[in-house]
């Protein structure tokens, strides 16, 4: 079974999208077999490997209510070894359809069950604390959260980790923190200097070492439908985020924490 990564900040615009499009080229590149499922209505994702909206394809809504399956709803993209489950922004109304249904938590769960031929799925969830990131935390084994360094990034990551508490204490016990990457970072500044230092101190060994740098090219990339590695494989971004999956893979094959601390959401 493949392990499950969702990549979850309830805060908008903190390089979420950004590092699961490029995480997920990167592990590939590094010779794993990936899934990246886009759960967010706004698709960015999806729109980020060349898919432009379709709104007759099937994607992860229909497979969400039943009316496909997952492997029906995959697309190839440019980088072997990389898949995508894409979305579209009917996705929003998986909420209000699920109103009053059962497991409805476990939709996500239940579909991956089974699912092989990867390595990992990563899972772009959508920028809030809806059902979708619920389901997106139920099915995964892990959460990944990016922090922009930027201040008040640690009181922005509050909400989230209370979240990651209560779930797996009613839900998945199997959820840990994967890491804590801090993204947008700013060498010249002492505002990123310092709160990368607080992030650090706060989360201890849960925090990356790597750190993704403010960088143009990586703004870039999508509007052209790539990942930073086939759009410029030599910038500052495509150096970050292949130090990244190096050192996401290294943690994989280490024993993860047991629990979801109550202050961190560290074990």
């Amino acid at each position: 079974m493949p392990s499950t990564i969702a990549i979850a900040n309830q805060k908008g615009g903190v390089g979420k999208t950004t590092t699961a499009i490029n995480l997920g080229a990167a592990l590939a590149l590094s010779g794993q077999k990936v899934l990246l499922l886009d759960l967010d209505p706004q698709s960015n994702s999806t729109r980020g490997y060349g898919h432009g909206a379709e709104p007759d394809r099937p994607s992860i809504y229909d497979a969400l209510l039943g009316n496909a399956r997952l492997d029906e709803i995959i697309l190839p993209t440019e980088v072997e070894g990389l898949s995508l489950a894409p979305s579209e922004p009917d996705l929003i109304g998986f909420e209000v359809e699920l109103i009053g249904a059962d497991r409805r938590e476990f939709r996500l769960k239940d579909l991956l069950t089974g699912c092989e031929g990867f390595d990992y799925i990563l899972v772009d969830c959508p920028p809030s604390l809806s059902l979708l990131t619920v389901n997106a935390l139920v099915a995964a084994d892990g959460v990944l959260v990016p922090v922009q360094c930027e201040y008040l990034a640690l009181e922005g990551v509050t909400l989230l980790i209370e979240t990651l508490r209560r779930i797996k204490t009613s839900l998945n016990p199997r959820l840990r923190v994967q890491g804590v990457l801090l993204t947008m970072y700013d060498e010249r500044t002492n505002l990123s200097r310092q709160v990368a230092e607080d992030i650090r101190a706060f989360f201890l060994e849960s925090a990356y070492q790597t750190l993704i740098p403010r960088n143009v090219r990586l703004g870039e990339a999508p509007s052209f439908g790539r990942p930073i590695f086939l759009y410029d494989p030599r910038s500052k971004g495509a150096e970050a985020y292949m130090s990244l999956a190096g050192e996401f893979l290294r943690r994989e094959q280490a024993s993860p924490p047991e629990a979801v601390d109550e202050k961190t959401g560290t074990g």
